[in-house]
């Protein structure tokens, strides 16, 4: 998990080109166990983009040196959270999508941003 927060970050912080820390870890799904020995592959990108947050996407492989087998481990989408000099929230860059992929990615991921909305809506009602 440190390692997709970290693989997240660096991502997060290239974007903004500011300090940018972790809001939350929207979901972090396992689908395969890491083996001692494997080399673990992190493969991060930029999905969406919002006035200060940021979501990036993080595919973990796992690869046997072995037998170069490569499997689907770990997936996750973390929301970062851009900061200007006095650690307040600060605007970021907006993302150009240009490829497919990009475009499926940011697609996506507006839906995640709505349902997050949406859930937060929710728990502020039934704390009212």
């Amino acid at each position: 998990m440190k390692y997709v927060d970290t693989a997240a970050g660096v991502v997060a912080i290239r974007h903004a080109r500011r300090i940018a820390v972790t809001a939350s870890i929207d979901r972090l799904d396992f689908h395969h166990p890491v083996f001692i020995g494997n080399l673990l592959i992190l493969k991060a990108s930029m999905n969406l983009v919002g006035r200060t947050s940021m979501e990036v996407g993080v595919r973990v492989e796992a690869e046997n040196p072995l037998t170069g087998e490569v499997r689907h481990t770990a997936s996750a989408y973390l929301t970062f959270v851009a900061l200007d000099e006095k650690g307040q929230p600060t605007s970021v860059p907006p993302l150009i999508c240009e490829t497919d992929e990009e475009k499926l990615r940011n697609r996506q991921a507006q839906i995640r941003r709505q349902y997050r909305l949406a859930e937060r809506q929710r728990e502020e009602s039934c704390n009212v």
